[in-house]
C-alpha cells in the first residue's frame, strides 16, 4: 500500500506540474485533506520533481541543444556571431526572465514557507490563478521567439515570481505574462518552459544537497524510483495535452477548474 501511495503521488506531481493549476498548491491541499506525512517528505518531492524535469528536458531537448550551441558559439566563434546572435539573445532572455524568481526565492523563502501552510491563502491563490487564466482567454499575440524584448522578459519574469506562492501556478502565471506581452501561443508555451529549467535546476540543486546530508533514503529507494518514473511518464503526456489546449486557446478550461477548487478550499477549510 505504501508503494502504491508513492506511485499515486508521483502521478499527481506529473499531472499537475506542466498544467497551469499549481502542482505545489495541489500537494499542500492533498496533505491537508488526507493528513498524510508522505506529503511533508521533502526528499520525495525532490525526486518526483526530478522526474518531471527529465520529461520536460526530453520534450525540449533539440531546442536546448540548439540554444547552448548558439550561446557558446557566439562567445567563442567571432566569425559566426551574426549567425548565432538571435539564439544567443534568446538565451539572455531566459536568464533575464529567471532573475526575479531567483532573487525572490532567496530573499523571501521564510515568508513563503509560512504562507504555504495557510489554507485561506491557498484558496485565494487558486482564485487568482483562475482570474489570470480567464484574463488571457482570447489572447492571440503575434510575437515569435526572436521578437521577445528585454522588457517582455522582465515582465514575464515578474509574473513567474508571483507563482512562488503555492496555489498560483508557475506555468499559468508565466503563460499569462507571455500572452499579455503579445507573444503567440506557441512562442508563449516555449518560453514558459524554457524559464522552467533554470528555476527547476536551482531548486533541485539545493534540495539534493539536503538529500545527501540526510543520507537515509536507502530503504525508500524502490518507492522513490517508482514515484520518479510515474511523475516523468505522466508529465510527458500531460504536456502534450497542454500544448494542444494552449494552441487552441482553451486555457479558460483551467480557469474554471481553479475557480471551483479555490471556492472549495475556502469553504472546506473556513
Amino acid at each position: 500500500m505504501e508503494i502504491i501511495k508513492y506511485i499515486l503521488l508521483g502521478i499527481l506531481q506529473g499531472f499537475t506540474e506542466p498544467l497551469p493549476i499549481s502542482s505545489s498548491g495541489h500537494l499542500v491541499l492533498f496533505k491537508n485533506l488526507f493528513n498524510t506525512n508522505m506529503l511533508t517528505d521533502v526528499n520525495f518531492e525532490i525526486v518526483v520533481n526530478f522526474g518531471s524535469f527529465l520529461a520536460i528536458l526530453i520534450i525540449f531537448w533539440k531546442d536546448i541543444v540548439k540554444l547552448l550551441k548558439a550561446f557558446f558559439g557566439y562567445l567563442f566563434k567571432k566569425e559566426k556571431r551574426k549567425e548565432y546572435f538571435p539564439d544567443f539573445k534568446y538565451c539572455l532572455l531566459i536568464i533575464l526572465g529567471s532573475v526575479p524568481v531567483g532573487l525572490a526565492g532567496v530573499l523571501l523563502k521564510d515568508q513563503i514557507d509560512v504562507f504555504s501552510e495557510n489554507m485561506k491563502v491557498l484558496g485565494s491563490a487558486f482564485l487568482i490563478t483562475a482570474f489570470l487564466l480567464f484574463l488571457v482567454r482570447n489572447s492571440k499575440g503575434k510575437k515569435e521567439d526572436h521578437d521577445i524584448t528585454y522588457k517582455d522578459a522582465i515582465i514575464i519574469g515578474l509574473m513567474q515570481m508571483v507563482a512562488l506562492m503555492p496555489g498560483i501556478s508557475r506555468s499559468g502565471a508565466t503563460l499569462v505574462g507571455c500572452l499579455l506581452c503579445g507573444l503567440s501561443r506557441s512562442a508563449s508555451l516555449k518560453y514558459t518552459f524554457m524559464l522552467y529549467f533554470p528555476v527547476s535546476v536551482a531548486s533541485m540543486g539545493l534540495g539534493v544537497l539536503d538529500l545527501i546530508q540526510e543520507g537515509n533514503i536507502s530503504s525508500l529507494l524502490l518507492p522513490y524510483t517508482l514515484g520518479l518514473i510515474a511523475a516523468g511518464i505522466v508529465t510527458y503526456f500531460t504536456y502534450s495535452w497542454l500544448s494542444e489546449l494552449v494552441k487552441k486557446g482553451k486555457l479558460w478550461k483551467f480557469s474554471i477548474y481553479c475557480l471551483i477548487l479555490g471556492i472549495f478550499v475556502l469553504v472546506y477549510f473556513r
